[in-house]
């Protein structure tokens, strides 16, 4: 396992129930509630928008992970108290707006996963760029047992990475699945053995974050909104992305170096 390194003073206040650490220009951002295996209450909810709203100058990638056993079992059930309609709706909103700065932040996330990666937990997995799992990790979305329905932004992630289907499969029937299934069915891209996701993580978050900026941003930002609109849109708009990208000075300084033999070519 990856050592952590001390956290800077930089970063924004969190609740006890989230802990950070930073490796040069990666952050790493741990769910710290182990023995409530990391299920997601409405403090560390909020402490994840604060977190990916308030990011330093210099991160460039944050690597998401749980402490103990399970990177998180979901909503904390006992905060399920109740609510009228409209209470419901802020709710789930709530977790909307702190799962879409992961998404549409201003850095790449690598999502560590192991143990439990269930309802809510498998919601903030599905909003991250780039996800690793353990061998140990397995994925349920429960809800429907518990009488409710996803509410953390699965009902529009999950499906793209596993199809409609699937997603009612695991609704209406429990249905687990294995680190490997989630593999196969391009939930996860890659699969690692029994405690060494972190060091994963931190080797892939440090390779994006030695990309160029705007071309993360392309990626983070352009990328799914072209592969979600009409072709006739998205040949115009990847256009666009690739004539800003070309003309960064970033983009010229490294194109300069391959083409002096300074930099490293695409190998296996």
């Amino acid at each position: 396992m990856a050592t952590m390194n001390t956290p800077a003073a930089e970063f924004p206040d969190l609740p006890p129930t989230l802990k950070v650490a930073r490796h040069n220009a990666v952050a790493v951002l741990k769910l710290n509630r182990a023995a409530k295996r990391n299920a997601l209450d409405d403090p560390t909810v909020a402490g994840i928008e604060t977190f990916f709203s308030a990011l330093p100058d210099g991160i460039r990638a944050v690597v998401v992970a749980g402490e103990g056993d399970h990177f998180s079992a979901g909503l904390d059930l006992t905060e399920l108290t109740e609510r009228d309609t409209f209470a419901g709706v802020e709710h789930s909103r709530s977790w909307h707006r702190a799962f879409e700065r992961i998404e549409f932040g201003s850095v790449p996330v690598v999502a560590v996963l192991h143990g439990a990666v269930v309802g809510g937990g498998l919601e903030l997995a599905a909003a991250v760029h780039v996800r690793v799992a353990e061998r140990t990790a397995f994925y349920a979305l429960p809800e429907t047992m518990r009488g409710i329905y996803v509410g953390g932004g699965g009902s529009v992630r999950l499906p793209p990475l596993i199809g409609v289907t699937r997603m009612m499969d695991m609704m209406l029937t429990g249905r687990t699945l294995s680190a490997e299934e989630g593999q196969a069915i391009g939930l996860t891209q890659y699969l690692v053995g029994e405690g060494e996701g972190l060091a994963k993580g931190l080797e892939l978050a440090q390779r994006i974050a030695g990309n160029a900026p705007f071309t993360n941003f392309a990626v983070m930002h352009v990328l799914p909104r072209i592969a979600r609109s009409d072709p006739a849109a998205g040949y115009v708009t990847e256009a666009l992305a690739a004539a800003i990208a070309q003309g960064d000075e970033e983009a010229k300084a490294r194109l300069k170096a391959f083409l002096e033999k300074r930099a490293p070519k695409v190998a296996r």
